[in-house]
């Protein structure tokens, strides 16, 4: 491995043929928004350029989300309008300054991981929102007018501006969106995004024939304009609350962006605590230079990874190509037509409402609260939205944990039975109660108990009914799944079900025929998400393909439900290479990425492995098929043979040989799938992604395996992050 520190040749070659297109497409965008917010926000028009040059530079090569893209937003105008009234501009900027402060403490707190709780339906809501909010603002500019301040005064100025429409900015904006629709689809020349093209192509024809068309307006004489920071004048009061308000409403913009972005591509994921110390360090450089304050924006955002940005060198480029063309080639900027910039950002918002999470999401029962929060942030803005859908996320679990039916019914044999479905907690506890002292004293009674999850005030409420019955001469016989559901104190709990404690019987047949019965009473639950899902076909996102050890559980491990993993197991987690007469593993790998389309695949390997231990001959492997089969571990043990000894990140404790060779065995089995002509394909074109894992079971706990030391990492750690596109 080269220890020097430039850059390698693949890293710049990607630079050059993802990064440096994207950054002059955002920053032919940047432009125009960075003036249009600070002459809405009362602010200087260079204050908004400075805002957008920190923002990208700064916050680009300090922050923790690699497509994120800052700036100023939107989601800070009215902020930042009531400042400049209440204190002035330079003060306004030592407000911003003292604001970045704050965010780099509460980054190095750590708060940034909260934004991981937001639940998909609130980060999808929320993204779909601000489509509609920017396609219906933008609409208007490529009629020729002005935009609104909300989506209602868009959608009532609509008609009016139809009519009064001005003839050549609508053919720019219908000539810009037909461009971005088409040049996408036509072969080879698409590798040029198709912003750039669209941008270049209608200013040029502008040029020649449509000298009446609104273009970009820039200041003359930009660094005169410059306003340094000054102390605020007022009550140490108002200051404190003028600065936590900017950094609060700064770091949720930039955090929820942050995860929204995380969601439009398969690339690294975003390190939160580091990208609010970024954002701070970008706010106090712009305070201090006299720029507007700096959040992460979707709208920028989103683009660059449409753009195809592959890191965040684009975000830094296009930083600096605002402040190279802004001092030194204004004039160029200003032939754009607004108009054109509108249809690149009327296409923008438009594909933020994606069908695909959609379907998902209805499939998931979550899409009321993408709904919600979507016209939330539409209507009322982005704050007030996304709290809107937390709540009524939040609602939706409180009402999940607290539905439950009781039903009592007297049989002809003079039996009374009491069925509880559903999940009982204590939130249902009163009705409970009420329904089971509606049985007669005396009586004797069934309890046929099918719940999927049962808390201990549900359980003690249960109890003390049936010992009250059976102290007045009733009897009570309750099902041996009231005993399985009182041991569920944690959802995972229905996992275990070989627990001795749980099913005692010693009958194995007996005991599957249990947990037959257990899901056929239980399955009103989830009938209506496995009709969903037969009826719109299996879209899963992962290919995971794992060993057959009955210790392991991938949906566990992934934290995935029905529908969404295609599962590949086998001894020894092994992808023989193609051409090895593997006909079960090739055809699953082939019908996942051809057919069904994954995003990635996992190569799980774990410890405690039998099929290892095999290898290195701790345990003959008895017969010849599964000998034939494990002949395929050989590649696997050179390779562990070759590697240096692996410690656990966590626990600092070195691996055993058989577990060794099981890290090195999910190395292996990842460079097989590349054998496959269709995962080059993918991964090439950026569709697929290969992730190396390693359980340990004992522990509970995941690692990501690279193809260096220190070969193991910590899945929450940012280094795996980094990791999970190198593994080979």
């Amino acid at each position: 491995m080269s220890t020097s520190h430039s850059p390698p040749a693949s890293s710049l070659r990607s630079i050059l043929h993802h990064d440096l297109p994207a950054s002059l497409v955002v920053f032919l965008i940047a432009i125009p928004l960075s003036l249009g917010i600070a002459a809405a926000s009362g602010a200087p028009l260079i204050a908004g350029l400075v805002a957008a040059v920190v923002g990208g530079v700064v916050a680009g090569a300090l922050g923790g989300s690699p497509l994120q893209v800052s700036g100023p937003a939107a989601g800070l105008t009215v902020v930042v309008a009531g400042l400049v009234g209440q204190f002035g501009w330079a003060a306004t900027a030592g407000i911003t300054c003292a604001a970045g402060v704050v965010q780099i403490l509460l980054g190095v707190t750590r708060i940034g991981r909260l934004a991981l709780s937001l639940s998909p339906a609130v980060v999808h809501g929320m993204l779909a929102g601000i489509g509609v909010t920017i396609a219906v603002q933008q609409l208007h500019v490529v009629l020729g007018g002005q935009a609104q301040s909300s989506l209602i005064a868009n959608l009532a100025a609509l008609p009016g501006r139809l009519v009064a429409h001005h003839p050549h900015s609508v053919l720019v904006g219908v000539l810009t969106v037909a461009i971005l629709l088409v040049w996408p689809r036509l072969p080879k020349v698409n590798v040029v995004p198709a912003p750039l093209v669209a941008v270049v192509a209608v200013t040029g024809l502008a040029a020649v024939s449509m000298p009446d068309v609104t273009r970009v307006n820039l200041p003359d004489q930009p660094l005169q304009e410059l306003i340094l920071p000054a102390i605020p004048d007022g009550t140490p009061g108002q200051i404190i609350a003028a600065v936590l308000t900017v950094a609060l409403v700064a770091s949720v913009e930039s955090l929820l962006s942050a995860v929204a972005v995380d969601k439009l591509h398969n690339g690294k994921r975003s390190n939160l605590d580091r990208e609010l110390i970024g954002q701070g360090a970008a706010n106090a450089v712009s305070g201090a230079l006299g720029g507007m304050p700096v959040t992460g924006v979707i709208v920028r955002s989103s683009t660059n990874v449409t753009a195809g940005a592959k890191s965040r060198a684009s975000a830094i480029m296009h930083g600096l190509w605002i402040a190279a063309f802004v001092l030194a080639a204004g004039s160029m900027l200003e032939l754009i037509p607004m108009a054109a910039l509108a249809g690149v950002l009327l296409v923008t918002g438009l594909r933020l409402v994606q069908l695909a999470h959609i379907r998902t999401l209805r499939r998931h029962d979550e899409l009321l609260v993408y709904v919600v929060t979507g016209a939330g942030v539409a209507v009322l803005g982005l704050a007030e939205g996304v709290l809107i859908g937390l709540v009524l996320a939040i609602a939706r679990v409180l009402y999940r944990l607290s539905r439950a039916t009781v039903t009592v019914t007297e049989q002809d044999d003079g039996w009374w039975t009491v069925q509880i479905r559903g999940t009982l907690v204590f939130l249902g506890v009163s009705s409970l109660i009420r329904t089971l002292r509606s049985i007669p004293t005396g009586a004797r009674v069934r309890v046929d108990l099918s719940v999927n999850h049962l808390d201990h005030a549900a359980y003690e409420a249960i109890e003390d009914w049936r010992r009250g019955h059976l102290a007045r001469g009733g009897s009570v016989e309750l099902n041996r799944m009231a005993f399985r559901a009182a041991l569920r104190s944690t959802p995972t709990r229905r996992l275990l079900p070989w627990q001795p404690q749980v099913i005692a019987a010693p009958d194995q047949r007996a005991s599957m025929l249990d947990g037959i019965r257990a899901f056929e009473a239980s399955a009103d639950d989830i009938r209506p998400m496995l009709a969903r899902l037969a009826a719109d076909g299996q879209r899963p996102t992962q290919l995971f393909i794992t060993c057959a050890d009955s210790r392991i559980v991938p949906n566990l491990i992934t934290s995935t439900g029905p529908g969404d993993q295609f599962c590949v197991r086998n001894i020894g987690n092994l992808v023989p290479p193609n051409g090895s007469d593997s006909n079960s593993v090739d055809a699953a790998i082939e019908f996942a990425v051809e057919v069904l389309g994954v995003k990635s695949i996992v190569v799980c390997g774990h410890s405690h492995c039998g099929a290892a231990a095999a290898a290195l001959g701790a345990k003959a492997p008895a017969g010849t098929g599964l000998q034939n089969w494990l002949r395929h571990l050989e590649p696997s043990v050179r390779r562990a043979v070759a590697i240096p000894d692996i410690v656990d990140p966590a626990t600092g404790v070195k691996l055993s040989p058989a577990d060794k060779l099981s890290v090195a065995n999910v190395g292996v089995q990842l460079s097989n799938l590349r054998s496959f002509a269709c995962v080059r394909k993918a991964e090439a074109e950026g569709r697929l992604e290969l992730i190396g894992l390693w359980f340990d079971i004992g522990a509970a706990a995941a690692r990501l395996v690279l193809d260096r030391e220190p070969y193991l990492v910590r899945a929450d750690e940012e280094l795996a992050t980094a990791g999970r596109r190198t593994v080979r």
